[in-house]
């Protein structure tokens, strides 16, 4: 199988494109490297310094799938210039599935978000619900799926909607709940937690990288995906920490007082089954950073790293 990975050196992306050589596929891997490349060289890899917004400089000819991560990540990030996040995270997102299909492209995965909902009251979070998305990012996710849904009598569309991913990747986010009071902890031993009762869902990296190759395998699963299983809420994601990594919790007010939780009966009635939880994903990092394999960088904060050095 020959892949296209959009966002293929980032967060998730450093850490499916191994997974996909691992099969023996081909893959051609295509980001800005914003936030570095930390992909190791491999025969089957082409990596292309690029921006998804110039779909004309893309050949897509000769893949079979496409798998879209590039995006403007998370709501602040979102809302830095919103102009740049509609070009690359909708606009993008509907010029690459109308070259995919001109270009006899067969399968599109598209990582979507499980924040599309907005502010929900309902205790289970299914796929049927309205989606009214709070953020340019969540907004351009939305209107980016209703795109590729016009597209589905011409390839196989899959879209998945992630919880906030957790977990080890070589390219590091450490400004997501569960890596960050993590990385607090180990650094400062003291974890600070706002407010503390709301509640994230949350997958792990290596759960959401695997629903990606099980899309590939299974092209008949066509169609919105939820894909979180664990709703936990901030204070008990810092206690679970403390259980691995001493420290102390101190709790303040908060004036965000957004829950999410999504269900993904759907997608474990596919077949489909975790194999991982957040506490893993906390001592995965833990252990990471003991061994001095992973620091507490400036570029593993998206906000921090655009405002200093791509929208300065």
């Amino acid at each position: 199988m020959n892949i296209f990975v959009t966002g293929a050196c980032g967060y998730k992306g450093t850490q499916l494109v191994p997974k996909l050589l691992a099969r023996g596929w081909r893959v051609t891997a295509l980001d800005t490297m914003w936030f570095g490349n930390y992909l190791a060289e491999h025969p089957d890899l082409e990596i292309i310094e690029g921006d998804v917004r110039d779909t004309d400089a893309l050949d897509l000819h000769g893949f079979d799938a496409i798998i879209h991560l590039a995006s403007i990540a998370n709501d602040p990030c979102g809302d830095l210039d919103p102009k740049l996040t509609w070009e690359v995270s909708a606009l993008a997102t509907m010029t690459l599935a109308d070259k995919a299909v001109r270009h006899g492209v067969g399968q599109f995965i598209y990582a979507s978000s499980g924040s599309v909902y907005g502010i929900k009251d309902e205790p289970q979070v299914t796929e049927d619900l309205e989606l009214v998305p709070i953020s340019e990012y969540n907004k351009t996710k939305m209107v980016a799926e209703r795109a590729l849904l016009s597209y589905a009598g011409d390839l196989t569309v899959q879209i998945v909607r992630p919880a906030t991913v957790c977990g080890y990747s070589p390219r590091m986010r450490l400004d997501v709940s569960v890596n960050m009071l993590t990385m607090q902890a180990l650094t400062n031993g003291r974890i600070t937690v706002f407010g503390g009762q709301q509640t994230r869902p949350n997958i792990h990296m290596d759960d959401i990288t695997d629903i990606y190759l099980f899309m590939l395998d299974h092209p008949q699963h066509t169609g919105i995906y939820n894909a979180g299983f664990e709703n936990i809420s901030i204070l008990d994601i810092a206690n679970l920490v403390t259980k691995h990594v001493p420290a102390e919790i101190v709790v303040t007010e908060s004036n965000d007082p957004r829950s999410y939780r999504i269900n993904s009966d759907k997608l474990l009635a596919t077949g489909f089954s975790p194999k991982k939880t957040v506490e893993d994903a906390i001592v995965e990092i833990s252990d990471k950073y003991r061994a001095g394999e992973l620091r507490d960088e400036e570029r593993f904060y998206n906000l921090k790293w655009m405002q200093k050095e791509i929208l300065r």
